[in-house]
């Protein structure tokens, strides 16, 4: 029987496009071969909305959105917009989007692929073998606490206020998030706070310590962020799934991207509790190479992965990409940004189909 999903493109800005039409391309292979039927349909944001409309998220956009099974986004932002007041800028976009989807739970993935661990900055001692999942939480803490703003003092001087705030239900909702991806993975859970100073945080790890009775097959631990933070680079294997806030996962899921040897390979997934959830490479927009046909399209065919896997429950599809993209880092094709010596360089398109034609062989 077929399959029929209606997914939303987000192209965005930069390389976002360039990388987004290999993604389709992947995805109607992969539909074909296993009765997937795709319905794209596309859709403003960031810049590109910002220059065809002055919004960086229009309604329509969302509210194209709203109206699917999943939303596949490739990358926002540029110098062109940087001088735009913040609720302007691109990222508005991003963080409107979230909010308006309910996105509160941001899978972040850091695999080394045996292929790349020399591409790693790191020890291959040190490296070898990790597989980490940051779990995020996207919809609250200091990105979105109130008060927020610069104010002017009564001494006339200027005073930048952000809140970091989550309430126990904020707090017990991405901790089952955690705890079930867990559940599946090695079963340990750390969770990472700064409950030695910060009060929010205390309050994080008394919620999580109580969620972690209805849990008994997953070890919890708990860290310090700037404990976590040196741990990563020091002993990253002792790590299995990471949960934490919206401003030290922000951190953390690019420290721990780069163990990898390339931000241009990771993908990441956001979800919520009913909406169609967000799927997109951890890297940004690029704008130095767009059009150039350098971009690596990577992150962007393993984000369409985790949307076959997470937000459709396509799952034996989505492994069939993954391993498409393994047997083409085996075979030596390799984008600038992870060129390594007797390697094949190819440009975006040609990795493209250099993917596609594994897909079809296999």
């Amino acid at each position: 029987m077929t399959h029929n999903y209606r997914i939303t493109l987000l192209p965005g800005d930069g390389i976002g496009p360039e990388i987004m039409a290999v993604a389709v391309d992947v995805l109607k292979v992969v539909g074909k071969k296993f009765d997937i039927q795709f319905e794209f349909q596309e859709a403003l944001i960031g810049g590109a909305a910002i220059d065809a409309t002055g919004e960086p998220l229009p309604g329509s956009s969302l509210d194209t959105c709203r109206n699917s099974d999943a939303v596949l986004l490739a990358a926002i932002g540029g110098y062109k917009w940087d001088s735009l007041a913040s609720h302007l800028r691109p990222e508005a976009g991003l963080l409107g989007l979230r909010a308006g989807l309910g996105l509160f739970a941001n899978l972040r993935p850091a695999k080394i692929l045996p292929q790349l661990i020399d591409a790693s900055s790191l020890k291959r001692e040190v490296v070898e073998g990790v597989d980490i999942l940051v779990v995020r939480e996207l919809t609250g803490g200091i990105y979105f606490g109130k008060p927020k703003g610069i104010f002017e003092t009564e001494t006339g001087e200027k005073r930048g206020v952000n809140t970091m705030a989550y309430t126990e239900s904020e707090i017990e909702r991405i901790g089952r998030v955690a705890f079930e991806a867990a559940q599946k993975r090695g079963g340990k859970l750390c969770s990472v706070d700064k409950a030695n100073v910060l009060e929010v945080s205390q309050l994080w790890r008394d919620r999580i310590t109580k969620l972690a009775q209805e849990y008994p097959d997953v070890e919890l631990s708990h860290m310090y962020v700037d404990n976590a933070a040196m741990q990563l680079l020091r002993a990253p294997k002792q790590f299995d799934t990471i949960v934490t806030g919206n401003l030290f996962g922000d951190i953390l899921s690019d420290a721990a991207a780069m163990l990898t040897g390339s931000i241009g390979m990771l993908p990441s997934a956001s979800l919520g509790a009913s909406n169609p959830g967000v799927f997109e490479p951890v890297h940004g927009s690029a704008p130095d190479i767009a059009g150039q046909d350098k971009a690596n399209p990577l992150a962007q065919v393993l984000s369409a992965a985790m949307m076959l896997r997470y937000g459709l429950n396509e799952s034996t599809a989505a492994d069939h990409i993954e391993q498409g993209v393994l047997e083409v880092l085996q075979r030596g094709d390799r984008t600038g940004d992870i060129i390594s010596p007797d390697m094949n360089l190819l440009g975006c398109r040609a990795m493209g189909q250099a993917l596609i034609q594994v897909l079809e062989a296999k």
